[in-house]
């Protein structure tokens, strides 16, 4: 059986496939280049076809935003500061790693739910250390704007060859440290 494609045909994509290529638009574009013709033009497909994956544009700047959010990676540590410091420098990670983004993360939070299941061990940590749900959601909402209105600050949308490191370095040490004495 042959399985290449038939002159014509489009290729199948899948939602993963756009959310990839609508990554690396952003990427490598911007976010302002992020349309639904520019996305089909970089999977060769219709801009139409799309819709079968995505109602809109901005459906598709939502799924951006969960789908880089998952890729934050932390340590759950011994207490909830240390775990807090370690999302926090993996949420920065993410940020740095997609500078063109870091507008439409402060643009298009993640939702509630999807937010509570990627901090769930770090609330589990506040829980055991005897720290209340909500006083525990108003420190990482704290902690995770500033990283943030931090990352923003130094991106500001340009590629990482125009951010400069050292500096913004100690500067974001230095606020997280100060935050999170201030919380504990």
């Amino acid at each position: 059986m042959d399985t290449a494609r038939r002159p014509g045909r489009p290729p199948t994509i899948h939602r993963a496939d756009v959310l990839a290529a609508a990554v690396a638009v952003i990427d490598t574009e911007g976010l302002e280049a992020l349309t639904m013709r520019r996305l089909g033009s970089a999977l060769g497909v219709t801009a139409m076809s799309l819709y079968r994956h995505f109602d809109s544009r901005d459906a598709v700047l939502t799924a951006v935003v969960d789908a880089l959010a998952r890729t934050v990676d932390y340590v759950p540590h011994r207490t909830w500061p240390e775990t807090l410091r370690s999302f926090a420098e993996g949420y920065r990670a993410m940020l740095l790693r997609h500078p063109r983004a870091v507008a439409l993360l402060a643009t298009h939070p993640v939702d509630e739910r999807r937010g509570r299941e990627l901090v769930a061990p770090l609330l589990t940590a506040f829980a055991e250390a005897g720290v209340g749900d909500e006083r525990a959601v108003t420190i990482v909402q704290s902690v995770a704007v500033f990283t943030l209105g931090h990352a923003l600050a130094q991106a500001g949308g340009a590629p990482p060859a125009q951010q400069t490191g050292p500096y913004y370095d100690a500067w974001f040490a230095a606020g997280l440290t100060a935050l999170l004495k201030g919380f504990a």
